[in-house]
């Protein structure tokens, strides 16, 4: 027999895969639209000395550490999927925590169907007023799913 609190969280479970699979989609379907609107290598000013769209290819991390590591990053992603995917199952009557697991499960596939597919990232969002590397979608997900589960683990009273 499931608790209550079980129960609500076997409920909400398929937001969570909704959310995931939300990410994976805006991610791949934007860097579609970028490619094919965006010359390589190219910007176009959206808001000016602020934001750029960009069409880049990133064959590493951010600021292009371990260029060329393809099969680092997959493997990489590969494990962290795994690990994200354990802790879903652990956590899974803990809603802040699998918000944040699943933003960050949505940018680790986002980036990874471009390196497998592709053997790169593409990146478009260019901040201009400092420096900082292009980014994307799936990156921004990562983010803020990291950042999520750090508000968590601060208003968590089990630590």
């Amino acid at each position: 027999m499931l608790s209550d609190t079980q129960q609500k969280g076997k409920k909400k479970m398929p937001l969570y895969f909704v959310i995931t699979a939300a990410i994976v989609i805006l991610d791949q379907t934007v860097k579609h639209l970028i490619v094919g609107s965006i010359k390589l290598n190219a910007s176009i000013s959206v808001v000016d000395g602020i934001l750029s769209l960009a069409h880049i290819r990133n064959y590493g991390a951010a600021w292009s550490m371990l260029l060329g590591q393809i099969w680092f990053f997959v493997i990489i992603s590969i494990v962290s999927l795994a690990v994200m995917a354990f802790f879903f199952w652990k956590l899974r009557n803990r809603p802040l925590y699998l918000t944040g697991l699943s933003l960050m499960i949505g940018g680790t596939i986002g980036n990874f169907i471009d390196r497998v597919r592709l053997g790169y990232v593409v990146d478009m969002f260019q901040l201009d007023f400092i420096n900082f590397p292009i980014f994307n979608v799936a990156d921004c997900a990562l983010t803020i799913g990291v950042a999520v589960i750090l508000i968590a683990m601060l208003r968590d009273d089990e630590l």
